[in-house]
């Protein structure tokens, strides 16, 4: 089935979020794909205060991983492989373990790790509208 949630504007980002959590139930790894500039990093931030973040989120484009808690203290990671060249690169940071650790995991730039996503990670694509609003897109 496929599924779709626009977001009209920034102002309706937050029940964009809401929406997508609901639907994506106990899922635990969302791999995003879209280009620069869709609003990767403005969705996982809503994601996380719908969460209950309290922390600034942000892009971990140089540190590669972002962890943040929850408002129940579950860890939530922030990935974003815009800078990996090499899957070797990815995998020296334990890749695997968080990807293990049963926790959600949020990935930037999955494009460049795609070869080693886990079977059950539910692919996102992010679009840009012709009136500039955005386009969620997921399969299950």
């Amino acid at each position: 089935m496929t599924h779709e949630i626009i977001i009209r504007n920034l102002s309706d980002i937050d029940r964009a979020a809401e929406e997508f959590l609901r639907a994506i139930g106990d899922r635990k790894i969302i791999a995003f794909f879209a280009p620069m500039g869709a609003g990767k990093t403005t969705f996982t931030t809503a994601l996380c205060n719908r969460l209950g973040v309290e922390d600034p989120v942000c892009s971990p484009t140089f540190t590669i991983v972002n962890e943040y808690l929850t408002a129940d203290g579950e860890p939530v990671y922030h990935f974003d492989f815009y800078r990996i060249c090499k899957i070797p690169e990815a995998l020296d940071i334990g890749f695997y373990d968080y990807m293990d650790s049963g926790c959600l995991c949020l990935i930037e730039w999955a494009e460049n790790i795609e070869s080693i996503l886990p079977e059950e990670t539910l692919r996102v694509s992010i679009s840009v509208n012709a009136d500039q609003s955005r386009s969620i897109r997921w399969e299950d």
